[in-house]
């Protein structure tokens, strides 16, 4: 009876309503895929290395084809133009990932972050802003940032200034 009431209204366990994969309420790929747009966003400039960097992100972690990811990342460009805030992409995984979970949510935007090589003030902020909405703490999410910046070889202004000199 379930599946007679699915195909009536065209419903499928596969697709939304739009005919896409993701974009369920609960759907933690479409919101984790929303965030980690809206912060290679945050500067107004999508780069090539960062759009590559969040489709390969995002197939990794799940476990997602090309196509498959090519649709996500349409489907959260789509969600992050029309959120106006962070809070319905931010309490959907906090309603369904642990701490754990969330703690890879904030290191896998630190990778967006420094995608492209550089650490930009803008994109600093909204990873911060995002990191306190899922509950992280201050140091884990600097904990993060450090780690990710390493992974890529990227000196910290700090460094930058002493080996200036």
């Amino acid at each position: 009876m379930f599946e007679a009431l699915k195909s009536l209204f065209g419903a499928d366990d596969e697709t939304n309503a739009n005919g896409s994969l993701f974009g369920g309420p609960d759907d933690v790929r479409l919101a984790s895929a929303a965030l980690m747009f809206h912060v290679i966003n945050a500067d107004g400039v999508i780069t090539d290395d960062e759009r590559a960097r969040m489709k390969s992100v995002l197939e990794s972690e799940f476990s997602l084809s090309s196509d498959e990811v090519d649709q996500l990342y349409q489907a959260a460009q789509d969600a992050d133009s029309e959120a106006i805030d962070l809070y319905r992409f931010t309490s959907t995984l906090k309603r369904q990932f642990d701490h754990a979970e969330r703690i890879k949510v904030v290191e896998n935007l630190w990778e967006m972050v420094f995608a492209d090589g550089e650490l930009h003030e803008l994109e600093d902020h909204v990873l911060w802003r995002i990191a306190e909405l899922l509950e992280i703490e201050r140091n884990d999410r600097i904990a993060l940032k450090q780690r990710v910046r390493e992974r890529h070889g990227i000196e910290s202004d700090f460094e930058r200034t002493l080996n200036d000199d």
